[in-house]
């Protein structure tokens, strides 16, 4: 019999009792933040769970973490304490179980209707890295920069490359992305040119939230990669491509990428997409030891893009992609980071890269979608080769199952005109 909850949930929706994927939010403006977790249209308030006494599993029942403003130290607790907890919230929401379901009392302090509250950004992230694991995203980008003789790095197929990104300008969904500024490529003999970015894009990503951490100098092995993440979410790394493309030889992006990144405010867990796994794609060459996986997988998750363009009331699917198409695994990025002694902590966020398919319908993003602006895109009768002011992004994230949806909600941003100073 399929697990059903107390709370009338869509059938439509993201969010059942077989995801209840975690979150931070604000039930008022001047309230600190609270931890929660989403079940149909409502947060289920951890804080007022664990106030009533209701975690009382051998791990979870003498600890405050679900008393912080962030996930962190949730995170920290590592997969046997994230099991406990799943395993006493799909019970206390359950149908069947009256603790919660008959408190009248507790039921209207615990659930907060999901559009009455603010959500905030569910961790403390202290770094961030974002890979380039999709083979369809190197290629396309490698063929646009360097042509279709050698488009692919010597490294790409034996390595999951990376940068490291800017943690302090991640963002919750639904915050405004203000045009950045900053130096592009110099026109004939003059200098190097300077303003707002002409080449705004948006890159279809999912992040993966590292749970328990590891020693400096003790790398992760790959297939223990698992319980060092606590579960995903939808990423925008939004991109300025003619400033990137300006500053990124020979040490890489920089303030290109650096004015921000959006996350989708759910972290769905590993343990609710563990039906939705499959076999990622077979690698050629065979990855060194370290990388090797007994078991290799990915999740089907379908992906798809949104513009509304400025001024418009609908909006147009510009992207349908799937988290299948990535080349290398989170599990196998993880051991990459560590391989050198590299030590992770809890609320790390580790972007996957741009997450395109083979299909043109399936590209992550306008540079690929436009071919760096030389085929316009269509949007309710708008053309765009990139973003401009007033456009927004709309990323959305599910998995089918038998009669339920595992869904991450949405991830958007705005673009607003640039800020300027006195030097202007």
């Amino acid at each position: 019999m399929a697990l059903k909850s107390f709370v009338d949930v869509h059938p439509n929706s993201h969010f059942p009792i077989q995801n209840l994927p975690y979150g931070a939010f604000k039930p008022w403006p001047s309230c600190p933040a609270r931890l929660g977790v989403a079940i149909g249209e409502y947060v289920l308030d951890l804080f007022e769970i664990t106030k009533a006494g209701l975690f009382n599993g051998p791990i979870l029942w003498i600890s405050d973490c679900f008393l912080q403003s962030n996930l962190n130290k949730f995170l920290a607790m590592g997969r046997p304490a994230w099991k406990e907890a799943r395993a006493t919230l799909q019970k206390l929401l359950s149908s069947d179980e009256p603790s919660l379901r008959d408190n009248a009392d507790l039921r209207q302090r615990s659930l907060h209707p999901m559009n009455k509250v603010e959500m905030v950004l569910p961790v403390e992230v202290g770094d961030y890295t974002d890979f380039f694991s999709s083979m369809h995203h190197a290629k396309n980008c490698g063929t646009i920069f360097r042509g279709p003789q050698n488009p692919m790095p010597q490294n790409w197929f034996h390595l999951p490359i990376a940068y490291h990104g800017r943690a302090s300008s991640i963002v919750i969904s639904g915050t405004d992305i203000i045009r950045p500024r900053g130096q592009g490529f110099p026109i004939g003999n003059s200098p190097p040119s300077f303003g707002p970015s002409m080449k705004l894009d948006f890159e279809l990503e999912m992040a993966a939230i590292v749970g328990p951490g590891n020693k400096l100098g003790k790398p992760i092995d790959v297939n223990d990669a698992a319980d060092h993440i606590f579960g995903l979410v939808l990423m925008n790394d939004w991109s300025a491509r003619d400033i990137q493309a300006w500053e990124y030889v020979p040490l890489g992006p920089f303030l290109g990428k650096s004015f921000g990144t959006t996350i989708s405010p759910w972290i769905v867990t590993l343990d609710a997409l563990e039906p939705f796994a499959c076999d990622a794609p077979k690698q050629d060459p065979h990855p060194l030891p370290y990388l090797a996986e007994k078991t290799s997988k990915n999740y089907d998750i379908s992906l798809e893009v949104e513009i509304k363009p400025a001024g418009q009331d609908n909006s147009c699917v510009v992207t349908r992609s799937n988290f299948k198409n990535l080349y290398w695994t989170v599990t196998q990025q993880v051991a990459h980071h560590t391989i050198n002694g590299c030590n992770l902590r809890p609320g790390d966020l580790l972007g996957t890269g741009t997450i395109s398919g083979p299909e043109q319908e399936s590209l992550g993003c306008l540079l690929e979608l436009t071919w760096n602006g030389q085929n316009p895109l269509s949007l309710n009768g708008a053309t765009r080769k990139f973003l401009e002011d007033g456009d927004e992004v709309i990323f959305t994230g599910c998995c089918k199952g038998d009669g339920y949806n595992i869904g991450f909600g949405t991830c958007t941003g705005k673009v607003v005109p640039p800020q300027y100073c006195c030097i202007d």
